[in-house]
């Protein structure tokens, strides 16, 4: 069975997150790198994250399709990555497989992104309510 890696600040947990960790399932065993509270305040701003690293990754390991979560504290996995020794690494489409943390050390597949969903637009929809 192949490892795939993917990784995220998963601070709210939405339906394109878990189509994303769907995916990497059908692909093979699922280990997701989660950026730690003080990494997601450095990439996000310091109103983030909304939940805990600790919340964050009971809600990752909740999903059945999910076998595995490390916290990184650094701002990208690449260290991760070279520990995990995954076979694909996984990003969403927003992001160009040469330019995916780790594309030297596995092989990348991007998935679909799916328009209408991400943390930033549900916190604005949020505040407009």
């Amino acid at each position: 069975m192949k490892t795939v890696f993917t990784n995220g600040c998963f601070d709210i947990l939405h339906p394109a997150h878990l189509r994303l960790l769907e995916f990497c399932k059908s692909l093979g065993k699922v280990v997701v790198g989660l950026n730690s509270d003080d990494s997601v305040k450095r990439l996000k701003g310091p109103t983030r994250p909304f939940f805990s690293q600790e919340d964050r990754k009971f809600m990752l390991e909740s999903c059945k399709c999910v076998d595995e979560v490390y916290i990184f504290e650094e701002d990208t996995p690449y260290s991760l990555i070279k520990s995990v020794k995954p076979d694909i690494v996984v990003k969403g489409g927003d992001y160009e497989p040469e330019e995916v943390v780790g594309a030297d050390l596995a092989e990348v597949i991007t998935f679909e992104y799916i328009d209408g969903y991400s943390t930033t637009k549900i916190i604005k929809n949020i505040g407009n309510r």
